[in-house]
């Protein structure tokens, strides 16, 4: 913690009189006033005893869920304990950066074997070290697909509108122009994709299953946009793939998705884990990490970073990505989980959560809650509301359910492996009665 201590007044004013200033104060003096904050005015400083108090009076006014049927992005998994187990470990926890191979090799073989899982997971030929999260993902790979004749995006209405902003923000910065594809019924519109596709587009985004939990008609739009010479970037719940076929059987030329399925709690939003893989022809512009294995001067297996070049703290602005750090500790995470359940476990995990699932919505359709899209669904499905979708929340809440996502006049639902057959069906009965 040595490094955590606050510097005493007397060592203050030695380092100020070192680089000529007499102040703190003086440090700011090339920012111009009307930019500086006043007094912050903040309270004294607390013992540690009393941040304790403090903050688990905070965390006592947060709700407590009995059953949660929400997903959106964030899902609520069974995590197996050894996951934890084996992420808490200090030596996991403090490792050394992956530049110098010849300290951190145990870091660079986590990484290395969290690659090589997400590879067969997906199916594709190359792995990074992982990104943020989902949404920075799609916006890394959009990057991967620039040319210079090519360079607009075809995006579906149907991804994550949280995911969709990040892409935004990151295309605008670089002038990268987007353009969005129609939602017909539920699906992206392969008519509307037709229409699009010109020369000068350089990728197609797609999620699937996408926000309203559809299964999209992938190998259809993969074969379209490679007729025209485009790439195709499809965003996944890794947890499908162990039920549903890989990207790379597919014809998918990059894959991408939020992790946090993947053994990560829901933690109020994060830390998440965003994936990218990518066919071998992409791999140069893949960013990030790379961790690869090889031998030392005694044959020994050892690992170290390969495609460097690539990397921000080498090629500069010329970089494929300036922030693109990995999620080291969340990698981990995922790679433990998908070691600890086994591709056997994650198909039944995958299995479960989609049974649930329709099992949930025919029990909905029953008490009024009808589809919006009747289209193949994984586990989740979009409803329309027969009462208001926001006073229908907050009374769930009061039973200690979270309600499924609202959306005007409609509702997102999402079940797991978690939400049991007595879960849904008091969830049914607790919507009969405040309805």
């Amino acid at each position: 913690m040595g490094r955590y201590v606050v510097s005493t007044a007397q060592q203050q004013k030695e380092m100020l009189h070192d680089i000529g200033l007499e102040s703190l104060d003086d440090l700011y003096k090339v920012v111009p006033k009307e930019a500086r904050l006043a007094d912050l005015d903040l309270p004294a400083g607390l013992s540690e005893m009393e941040v304790s108090d403090a903050v688990n009076a905070l965390a006592a006014k947060n709700t407590q869920y009995q059953a949660i049927f929400r997903g959106a992005g964030a899902y609520n998994h069974y995590i197996p304990a050894i996951v934890k187990s084996v992420t808490s470990k200090e030596q996991f926890v403090t490792t050394y950066t992956p530049y110098q191979a010849e300290i951190s090799q145990g870091v660079l073989q986590s990484i290395f074997e969290y690659q090589t899982q997400i590879c067969e997971l997906t199916g594709m030929d190359v792995s990074n070290a992982s990104v943020y999260d989902g949404a920075v993902a799609i916006a890394e790979a959009v990057f991967m697909t620039q040319e210079r004749k090519k360079s607009r995006v075809l995006i579906s209405e149907n991804i994550n509108p949280q995911y969709l902003e990040v892409v935004k923000t990151y295309c605008e910065s670089r002038n990268v122009p987007i353009e969005m594809l129609k939602n017909d019924k539920g699906l992206t519109s392969k008519a509307d994709l037709q229409e699009k596709l010109a020369e000068d587009v350089a990728a197609v985004v797609i999620q699937s299953p996408n926000f309203y939990g559809i299964l999209e008609n992938v190998e259809e739009l993969v074969e379209l946009t490679h007729q025209n010479k485009s790439r195709f970037i499809l965003s996944a719940n890794p947890t499908a793939f162990g039920l549903l076929k890989s990207a790379g059987e597919m014809g998918v030329d990059i894959c991408v998705g939020e992790g946090q399925p993947l053994g990560m709690p829901l933690s109020f939003g994060g830390p998440y884990l965003g994936y990218m893989a990518c066919t071998k022809e992409m791999m140069r512009k893949l960013p990030g990490r790379i961790v690869g294995q090889t031998v030392d001067h005694d044959g020994r297996r050892c690992y170290v970073l390969t495609l460097q070049a690539r990397e921000q703290h080498i090629r500069r602005e010329k970089a494929s990505s300036n922030i693109c750090s990995n999620e080291a500790l969340c990698a981990m995470t995922a790679s433990v989980y998908l070691a600890a359940v086994g591709p056997d476990g994650l198909k039944q995990v995958a299995e479960n959560s989609t049974a649930h699932a329709h099992y949930l919505q025919k029990q909905l359709a029953a008490v009024g809650y009808k589809l919006v899209y009747d289209q193949p669904f994984f586990h989740e499905f979009l409803t329309y509301c027969p009462t208001d979708a926001g006073k229908l929340e907050k009374q769930l809440a009061a039973k200690g359910i979270l309600s499924g996502l609202p959306m005007g006049d409609k509702m997102l639902w999402c079940t797991t492996e978690l939400n049991s057959k007595r879960q849904i069906d008091e969830l049914i009965a607790a919507l009969k009665e405040v309805c």
